[in-house]
Formats: C-alpha cells, structure tokens, sequence
C-alpha cells in the first residue's frame, strides 16, 4: 500500500534531518507523487512512531497545515528539538536534507 511505504522512508529520515515530500516520491520511483506522499502524511495514523515532521516542502517551508489540527508550531517544535534550526518556518536543506540512497 502507497501509505505504507511512504511511512516506511519516513522512519528512515534520522534525528536532526528533514526531506521533503519529492524526494518520498522520488524514492518511491515517481517524483510526481509528492502530493500524495504529503497527503500520506497528513494522515499519518502512526506520529509517535512516524516522524512526519521530519518532512517539509521543496523550499524547506513547513507544513502549514502539519498535523490533525493545523499546527505549525508544533513542527517547528518538534524540529528545534532535535537540533535543526528553523527560521520563519523554514529550514536550510543545504544544511539539513537528507537524501535517500
């Protein structure tokens, strides 16, 4: 099932690392899935165990919408915890992407 996988590569991404949703769906043999792996995650059944936090767009922008409820602040949380720095909601992904093999 697409979810599965999706949350699968989610687990993946380490402790102080993000990637966006292109580079999910590039993963997962189509770069033109990033919607849908975005809508995967925004679903997710699994946050305790699925750090979809770890995801943000391809300007590095979080997820204005991230959780059930609309909570970018929570990301941004969530991220700073874990030692990446986030400005203006924003990520470096010069800094921080993190790329599947």
């Amino acid at each position: 099932m697409f979810n599965d996988k999706v949350y699968e590569l989610t687990k993946l991404i380490p402790k102080g690392k993000v990637t966006t949703y292109g580079e999910i769906a590039r993963k997962l043999g189509n770069k033109n899935y990033a919607r849908a792996v975005g809508n995967a995650l925004h679903n997710n059944p699994y946050p305790v165990f699925v750090p979809c936090h770890r995801v943000v767009n391809s300007q590095g922008n979080l997820a204005k919408n991230f959780g059930s409820h609309g909570k970018i602040k929570t990301q941004e949380k969530l991220l700073k915890s874990e030692g990446v720095e986030v400005i203006n909601y924003k990520v470096d992904l010069e800094r921080y992407l993190y790329i599947f093999e």
